[in-house]
């Protein structure tokens, strides 16, 4: 059995308010590629599936016709897919009876009954656990991510029989991952910004992740991130995008390889440094293509100042008159004192801000104290209710 694993695609997904539609459409038609080239019997897509819980409808016409295209062209693959903290669990799952007709899993709320999904045939086992949300973990529970998981994972050894390849999917923040601060946020369940690994079992045979923009491993070889496929915000520009293969043999893992994802549009970034260097590195950017060209690189730069320099912008825009890259992002670091007593500071914007920080920032204005567990623990619940109705 063959087990492709991909992850946090992010449909709909904006960078500086330009639009990433035609990198997630060259990416689909890259994992459509993919899967006719490397045969897998199961795809699986670990959350994340769009940006919002509201995306544009030319983001649901990408998942719809991929989930089309996959089955034309691979008829006997199954393809289950979980809600991520980003997804609606109501409009992502809304299509899953018809979408199962066809071979398409769709969890996108925790239905204990509906979980475990065998595949390839009997070859496999899969639990498929999407993002959990207060609703869906028991309140009195004193580690409620172990008590859900433990269930399932209880639920799926019964039914499981021998040589069938046990799969967890899970959607959340293992203890020992690494983040990207500004792209993924730490979401409490229960009390809980993280789960502990004791949550996966040795007789697990894989255990595939999402929530996590960087591919990565956590503990054992087989507990795996697949990472987006994109860079989401500029700190990833060095990130790996790839998805996993995965070869099991007798129902145990025999091979695995990360497939590198090829990407459309480049970041660059210039700085940080003065504003004199800064414009000859933009004067030595390539010009600008003529027509319509959607592949034009992101451009990030970051300008030292002693001093406020009110036509800053002017003057950036100016030398990038007729240049290929995009400006997306142009931040100043300031230097002089605040350099002397190792302060930067750097201007942020507000969408770059992690809500739980900008929480902590406000609550320190009118309290000595930090604020309590307790107290985060309700803002993570107020948080989680305000995006869900987004």
């Amino acid at each position: 059995m063959r087990l492709l694993h991909t992850s946090d695609w992010h449909l709909g997904h904006t960078l500086k308010e330009v639009t990433r539609e035609h990198e997630h459409a060259a990416f689909l038609a890259w994992l459509l590629e993919t899967c006719v080239r490397e045969a897998p019997d199961v795809v699986v897509i670990t959350g994340d599936v769009f940006d919002s819980a509201t995306p544009p409808a030319s983001a649901e016409r990408m998942w719809f016709e991929l989930l089309a295209a996959a089955r034309r062209a691979r008829p006997a693959m199954d393809i289950i897919a979980i809600a991520g903290n980003h997804d609606s669990p109501a409009r992502l799952g809304a299509p899953s009876a018809v979408l199962r007709e066809l071979g398409v899993h769709v969890i996108g709320s925790l239905d204990k009954g509906r979980v475990l999904i065998p595949v390839a045939g009997g070859r496999g086992l899969v639990a498929a656990v999407p993002f959990l949300r207060p609703i869906d973990v028991p309140a009195d529970a004193e580690d409620p991510l172990a008590a859900v998981y433990g269930e399932v994972l209880a639920a799926a050894r019964q039914r499981r029989v021998p040589d069938q390849a046990l799969i967890v999917l899970g959607h959340l923040y293992v203890t020992g991952a690494e983040p990207s601060l500004l792209s993924e946020r730490r979401v409490s369940i229960g009390g809980q910004e993280s789960a502990s690994l004791r949550l996966f079992p040795d007789d697990i045979d894989y255990v595939a992740l999402g929530h996590m923009h960087r591919a990565q491993r956590v503990g054992r070889d087989t507990i795996r991130y697949a990472g987006a496929p994109i860079a989401l915000s500029l700190d990833e520009a060095s990130y790996r995008h790839q998805v996993v293969v995965v070869d099991f043999a007798g129902g145990r893992v025999a091979e695995m390889r990360s497939v590198p994802v090829p990407q459309t549009v480049e970041i660059i970034k210039i700085g940080p440094a003065p504003l004199a260097e800064v414009v000859d590195a933009l004067a030595a950017l390539p010009a600008r293509l003529a027509g319509d060209d959607p592949t034009r690189p992101y451009l990030d730069v970051v300008v030292t100042l002693d001093r406020p320099e009110p036509r800053l912008r002017t003057t950036i825009e100016a030398a990038l008159d007729g240049k290929r890259p995009r400006l997306v992002q142009l931040r100043v670091e300031l230097t002089g004192h605040g350099a002397a007593l190792a302060e930067r500071v750097i201007a942020k914007r507000l969408a770059e801000l992690d809500p739980r920080e900008v929480f902590r920032q406000l609550w320190s204005r009118d309290h000595v104290e930090a604020p309590t567990d307790a107290i985060m623990a309700g803002f993570d619940r107020l948080l989680a209710h305000v995006e869900e109705a987004a």
